[in-house]
């Protein structure tokens, strides 16, 4: 399948400039929320519309309406439950519920979407298949439980709005999915790196070649092991397919890919978004290569929208372009950690995705743990691990003290590595949950 990708970098900013004049001219309206701080910054459809279309006339724009952040946006869905006043339009209007899976406060936030803007959701999804390579015959399957959380959601009606078959595999055992797959022929898997990780270690059980299987591809979201290269060559040399990452929140929608002719990097749709990369300590653009802050502002979600919304996810901005793809911002090696789960383990910048690239280089783990505890001023990390069950107790143990050398070599810390017994530790199908904090 094809879209219609700007060819320029200039066409970009024209595009953008032009989405967000058409967007501001609904908010400024009628959007209590948004309304006080875009009049505080200057913001208005007029003042975008008649703007050079330049980066640095947008640049300029940028730096005058303040970052907003998760916590603001709780705090205002506290104050006007249960939706909070991100709403441009009558409650009426709104056809979909959404919500993340909870806040540094245990509540989760909600997030409507009109009719229009979920279909905004859909543009976001077909230029993802484009990117990625989607072909009519492809049969996708989404082992995802389709609750309230975003997840997959606009990704299957996407993808069957395109005229692909799509399966929905939610409510079924992992050795049920695995048959799913092999009587239904799916070419594409849409699932989080650790789920498709978990049916590797079921089909091991079961005595089933995955890399004989008709998956060619595996669609992976919400955790940044697709882009762990770690995690990644796992994936792919278990199932023999190409794993493709991809990015979004409940809260901006789905907004980055990763393209057929840039494995291992994210391109950013900026068709649908502005996309900063900016230095948490002073707001200001960090330069190619360096390491920042990503902030979105997106573009089609009139009903409600995100201006300058600081994602907590660390990334490195790169503006290569790449042979017959658009010109888009693009992110080597993906999300690398979030300004939120940064730890500070004897003097040493530690994130727990470092930390995975390390444990999922060896192939006998099946599952792990990380324990953080803190000690006065002081953390410490045990590291729990689970080995396959056919794998013996020697190899075990030479598995654990392999993980326990290589993060004193690179992270420059001593980390106990705790070996459990087979099936102990606790699986996920959507986002895991590998992180237990003990001590403050």
């Amino acid at each position: 399948m094809s879209y219609d990708f700007p060819a320029t970098r200039s066409e970009i900013t024209r595009r953008q400039l032009e989405k967000l004049s058409r967007l501001l001219g609904a908010v400024e309206v009628s959007n209590p929320f948004w309304q006080p701080r875009l009049a505080a910054a200057g913001w208005s459809a007029g003042r975008v519309a008649l703007l050079e279309p330049t980066e640095a006339s947008l640049r300029g724009l940028l730096d005058q309406l303040p970052i907003v952040r998760k916590a603001e946006l709780a705090a205002d869905q506290a104050l006007h439950p249960p939706y909070g006043s991100n709403l441009t339009f009558p409650v009426a209007s709104y056809s979909r519920l959404h919500q993340t899976s909870g806040t540094t406060t245990g509540q989760p936030m909600r997030w409507l979407d009109t009719p229009e803007s979920w279909g905004w959701m859909m543009s976001c999804w077909r230029q993802i298949y484009a990117l990625m390579g989607l072909r009519p015959d492809d049969r996708l399957a989404f082992p995802f439980s389709f609750g309230p959380f975003l997840g997959f959601w606009a990704g299957f009606e996407g993808a069957a709005q395109l005229g692909n078959l799509c399966i929905a595999a939610g409510g079924m055992s992992s050795e049920a999915r695995l048959k799913l797959l092999a009587d239904n022929q799916v070419t594409i898997l849409a699932c989080t790196p650790t789920y498709a990780l978990r049916l590797v270690e079921v089909a091991r059980q079961q005595r089933i070649d995955l890399r004989e299987s008709s998956v060619r591809a595996i669609l992976v979201a919400g955790e940044p092991g697709g882009n762990i290269p770690a995690t990644r060559e796992l994936m792919e040399s278990s199932w023999n397919a190409r794993v493709f990452d991809h990015w979004g929140m409940t809260e901006i929608g789905p907004l980055a890919s990763e393209t057929r002719g840039d494995p291992g990097s994210l391109a950013m749709l900026e068709t649908e978004c502005i996309a900063e990369v900016i230095d948490p300590s002073t707001n200001q653009p960090v330069a190619e290569g360096g390491q920042g802050e990503l902030v979105i502002t997106n573009l089609g979600r009139t009903g409600s929208p995100q201006l300058r919304y600081g994602t907590g996810d660390i990334v490195s901005p790169c503006w290569r372009e790449v042979a017959g793809e658009p010109p888009f911002l693009r992110l080597p090696g993906g999300v690398l950690g979030r300004t939120d789960d940064m730890w500070i383990i004897r003097g040493n910048n530690v994130f727990p995705s470092s930390l995975e690239a390390i444990i999922r280089s060896s192939a006998e783990v099946a599952e792990y743990q990380l324990v953080v505890e803190a000690h006065r001023q002081m953390r410490e990390i045990t590291i729990r691990l689970e080995c396959h069950a056919d794998v013996a107790p020697a190899a075990r143990q030479t598995c654990a003290e392999s993980i326990r050398k290589t993060i004193k070599e690179r992270h420059h810390f001593e980390a106990r590595v705790e070996l459990v017994e087979a099936g102990t530790l606790p699986r996920h199908e959507m986002k895991a949950k590998r992180i237990v904090m003990l001590g403050g």
